[in-house]
């Protein structure tokens, strides 16, 4: 029987990394984690997740500032930002959550970290910093890059990615972000209302292609009133740099050429797996321009190996990388065959209003060829949504053919977390009866969750069938006015 040093090694010091390292260490592995990057926590914390949300909040209070009369109180002159103090903000929130993330604190776990470029020697061996270290079971969990596409000129004119702009040394007057998915749409929302002038463009017809389009179309109706200009059904022709200014230049579905220029470009134009210097052409793990192929036990095509986080392909989520890190653990510690399950998984857009979402929208639902029907409430008819001022939006729920729902996307205030409710719903298998049924507090923006479950029981509850029944049981005399009774008429 073979000897390896490690019982697990773990490629990658992200979501999915750490989640297996936490893990397979507590249960008694001896566990090595090796992280590329001089601090555990990958691009969430540093370039992703953690930072945009700090800046996201930053530009909603600079924007509340501005907008201080639609609250009843006066008007407020607010001077310039200073993005370096916003840098500093940053920073300042992610050292904090460091020390969760710090090796020090997976040391005291049971892990050992190492730091460096590994790459596999054989299925069970890399090169670690001139040392050979081998391993029984090995985590590739390298996560994802941003991807700059094969445009004409970007190559040679200086931009940004998720990875520079959170540390700029100052707000950009201008910036074209080349596109218009998650980070293209909070990225634009937030430097808007910081005082950068930001234009968007995009290949597809709508922001966030993925989502509804009555739902993409409200959102894009708020980023266009706060002053984002939008380029939506055009290709991107050609980049120039012309010094101080950058220059985009778009072709729209006419075949109309514009060209914008800016201070700076953002690119955000979709990630690629980090595959690259690993080695894994040369132990035969399959591969492809998605990311490492895996089954539904997040084992690559070497069955020792797993893959997990973005580095697999799959949905580019932190929540989602933690999810089946826990699946890795599963398989590789306890040897439970446990299989990932997407079907309910949440994902939410931090814009504001932000959109989120879990199961299927109306547009898997067409896919899938299911024969569904849609519930809405909107936001404008909550109470809490009202008192602050925050009318925008609406919940959307989908019932298949047997009246079950198969997801809910909810564009409003606290969207991400009004979601939490119906992950146990949905995952739980709850009924809606009991939501409906449930008693929420007055008043909140949840409120809501029970509406749309309410709005779907009550016709069948009010209904003229359930009125005659009780009239004949009971003997009730019916309405005690009539409709016309009920009209106000305001004369001239």
């Amino acid at each position: 029987m073979a000897t390896y040093d490690y019982d697990i090694g773990i490629i990658g010091g992200g979501a999915a990394g750490l989640t297996v390292a936490s893990g397979a260490a507590q249960l008694g592995a001896k566990t090595l984690l090796i992280e590329k990057e001089k601090e555990l926590g990958g691009d969430c914390l540093h370039f992703g997740c953690v930072p945009s949300k700090t800046l996201i909040k930053t530009a909603q209070v600079y924007h509340l500032m501005k907008n201080s009369q639609k609250f009843g109180l006066p008007p407020v002159k607010v001077p310039p930002v200073d993005f370096k103090e916003i840098s500093n903000r940053i920073r300042s929130v992610i050292s904090i959550i460091q020390k969760h993330d710090s090796e020090e604190r997976f040391c005291s776990l049971g892990a050992k970290i190492d730091f460096g470029h590994p790459r596999f020697s054989d299925e069970h061996t890399v090169r670690l910093n001139a040392e050979i270290v081998t391993a029984k079971t090995w985590v590739i969990a390298t996560g994802s890059s941003a991807l700059a596409p094969p445009i004409k000129g970007l190559d040679k004119t200086p931009y940004i990615t998720n990875k520079e702009i959170f540390y700029l040394d100052h707000l950009p007057k201008s910036m074209i972000i080349l596109g218009g998915g998650p980070i293209g749409s909070e990225m634009s929302q937030a430097f808007c209302r910081l005082g950068t002038k930001v234009s968007v463009v995009d290949l597809a017809p709508q922001i966030l292609i993925r989502e509804d389009d009555d739902m993409s179309a409200i959102l894009h109706q708020v980023l266009r009133s706060e002053g984002v200009e939008f380029h939506l059904n055009s290709t991107i022709e050609e980049v120039n740099d012309l010094g101080k200014q950058k220059e985009v230049k778009i072709k729209d579905k006419n075949g109309k050429i514009t060209r914008l220029t800016a201070e700076t470009i953002l690119v955000a134009l979709g990630r690629g797996a980090n595959v690259q210097e690993l080695g894994l052409e040369d132990i035969g793990v399959e591969f492809d321009r998605r990311g490492i192929k895996v089954d539904r036990r997040m084992r690559t095509s070497q069955k020792h190996i797993y893959a997990a986080g973005d580095v697999n392909g799959g949905y580019q989520f932190t929540h989602a990388a933690g999810y089946e890190g826990g699946i890795v653990v599963s398989n590789a510690i306890f040897h439970l065959p446990r299989k990932v399950d997407y079907t309910f998984l949440p994902w939410c857009t931090y814009t504001d209003p932000p959109l989120g979402s879990i199961g299927m929208n109306e547009k898997g639902a067409k896919q899938a060829g299911i024969n569904y029907q849609v519930w809405i409430e909107e936001f404008k008819d909550n109470d809490r949504s009202l008192a602050e001022a925050e009318q925008v939006g609406k919940i959307k729920m989908i019932l298949n053919e047997k009246e079950k729902p198969i997801g809910v996307q909810i564009l409003g205030p606290h969207a991400g977390d009004l979601l939490a409710e119906w992950v146990a719903i949905l995952n739980g298998k709850v009924k809606l009866s009991t939501l409906a049924a449930a008693v929420h507090p007055y008043p909140t923006i949840g409120e809501i969750n029970k509406k749309i479950a309410g709005t779907y029981f009550s016709p069948k509850i009010f209904s003229e069938k359930v009125q005659k029944g009780l009239k004949f049981f009971f003997h009730l005399k019916g309405r005690a006015c009539d409709e016309e009774d009920c009209k106000f008429h305001i004369e001239d």
